[in-house]
């Protein structure tokens, strides 16, 4: 049995909880042996949670923690203590990824355990790990995805008639948008995931501070129509672009002949250009308490079968990129169009 602890018990971490609880035949069918949650920490005075770090880090028997907290504080403190005791973590904390991903994934080699990511990025689509192993030999030349279900969301509901205010209102009454809804529609979500995705593919670390970035909060019922009008559709895009660089979210003119077109709803799409494979596309739950966490417990999986060694992700030896491009929008058009 692999003892692991859980980093905060929210959305996400109760999602875990659930994954293994509910799926653990299939988990020690992959895995060999079961996986049992021992501890659950998080700030709260909840029945069987323990609010001590310390607990967790000094007990030998636990081999992995999730790491489900989200921003930067505490989850920095917690996750660097548990990769110098050697206890893995996986994490579905974008933003910590991008803020501590090299330092930490650093620390996980230099302790014979791993920084695992999968969640931080699309949800429950296997997309890191399949970029990650099985696009290693690929130049990748672009990605470009729709990569927050919260946007994808209203400007869906938007293209069925729906003002932004009443697209909003219902994304936030179904649990999509939270109450400041800031980091989705304007754009901050998407610039984390891309950066991510970057870095992944480049061999260099994009930082979110260097994302071109503009939300969905200038986008009008007027703009989804000539749109359509014109064979496309608006969608909140974050694109990388190897030559340049340059990483760029904002909202986009998407023809009917790209398969982005139909992602729709609170779905994500994530188109990547290989130089031998071409274009390939992953599409999938990019958000959501059970697909998320069924990422997490995907490295949590990995991370078993790789117990004592570290799992290589290319992070630890990413180095700044020097510059960055911020391409300008076309003449005379408020959107860029995908593909031009």
């Amino acid at each position: 049995m692999i003892n692991i602890a859980i980093f905060g018990f929210g959305t996400v971490g109760s999602g875990v909880a659930d994954v293994i609880r509910n799926n653990q035949a299939e988990i020690t069918k992959t895995l060999g042996e079961g996986v049992n949650v021992k501890y659950i920490l998080d700030i709260r005075d909840i029945p069987g949670v323990v609010n001590d770090i310390n607990i967790i880090v000094n007990d030998p028997e636990v081999k992995i923690a999730c790491e489900t907290m989200g921003g930067k504080k505490p989850a920095y403190e917690y996750t660097k203590l548990a990769l110098e005791r050697g206890i893995s973590v996986c994490t579905s904390n974008k933003e910590l990824v991008d803020a501590h991903g090299v330092e930490l994934s650093e620390i996980a080699r230099e302790h014979n355990c791993s920084y695992l990511f999968e969640a931080s990025v699309g949800g429950g689509i296997p997309l890191l790990r399949t970029i990650r192993e099985a696009f290693g030999h690929e130049r990748v030349s672009r990605i470009a995805g729709i990569l927050n279900g919260t946007c994808n969301y209203i400007l869906t509901n938007m293209k069925a008639g729906k003002d932004y205010a009443t697209a909003l209102s219902e994304a936030q009454a179904n649990g999509y948008a939270e109450r400041n809804p800031a980091a989705d529609v304007e754009g901050h979500d998407t610039a984390r995931k891309i950066a991510i995705l970057a870095s992944l593919v480049s061999g260099q670390k994009f930082s979110y501070e260097q994302v071109s970035c503009e939300g969905i909060t200038g986008v009008t019922q007027k703009d989804i129509a000539d749109a359509e009008a014109d064979g496309m559709a608006v969608k909140l895009l974050g694109v990388y672009e190897a030559e340049g660089p340059s990483v760029v979210v904002a909202p986009y003119l998407v023809p009917k002949s790209s398969p982005l077109y139909a992602v729709n709803d609170v779905f994500n799409g994530v188109m990547v250009t290989g130089n031998m494979v071409d274009d390939v596309m992953f599409y999938g739950r990019g958000a959501g308490k059970n697909p998320t966490a069924s990422a997490v417990v995907s490295d949590v999986i990995e991370c078993a079968k790789n117990q004592g060694r570290n799992i290589h992700t290319g992070f630890a030896d990413l180095k700044p990129v020097a510059s960055v491009n911020a391409p300008s929008k076309p003449a005379g058009r408020k959107f860029r169009v995908l593909g031009e």
